[in-house]
């Protein structure tokens, strides 16, 4: 299942490339589930980022590999993929994508999922789509020219 979301921004793409750190990481996250972060190495190829979800009866582990990553003079772009998901997810792959605009960027989050189970991968569209839906305002206040 796919799921896009796009935020346009007032700073330049470059700008952008340099926010995405592990502050900007923990202020995306919604407040549930919360979120530890347990490593952060950053957004280039190689890189780890492991988090610990907190379900309030039991905690998983969430560890994703940047896998991809390349900037020229219109785009930056970066892509995690989950080496351990939790229970509810068996395949995960995240492109960040941060698009030089005349004024401005875009920011696009372009997910790819997949649950155990059909249903489940059904279920969880809502569920994402909103925690990725909460993101967009997070990004237009960071982001914003001040």
């Amino acid at each position: 299942m796919k799921i896009n979301i796009s935020t346009k921004v007032e700073k330049s793409y470059l700008e952008v490339k340099e926010g995405f750190n592990d502050s900007l990481f923990l202020k995306l996250n919604p407040p549930f589930p919360p979120v530890k972060l347990l490593r952060f190495d950053g957004s280039s190829k190689g890189d780890i980022v492991m988090l610990e979800l907190n379900l309030l009866l039991f905690k998983q582990k969430w560890v994703s590999e940047i896998t991809d990553d390349h900037t020229d003079e219109q785009e930056f772009y970066f892509i995690d993929e989950g080496t351990t998901l939790p229970f509810f997810l068996k395949k995960w792959k995240h492109k960040h994508r941060i698009i030089k605009q005349k004024n401005g960027s875009i920011i696009k989050d372009e997910i790819e999922y997949q649950g155990p189970a059909g249903i489940l991968t059904l279920l969880l569209y809502p569920v994402l789509y909103l925690q990725f839906l909460y993101r967009k305002p997070v990004y237009q206040k960071i982001f914003r020219i001040r």
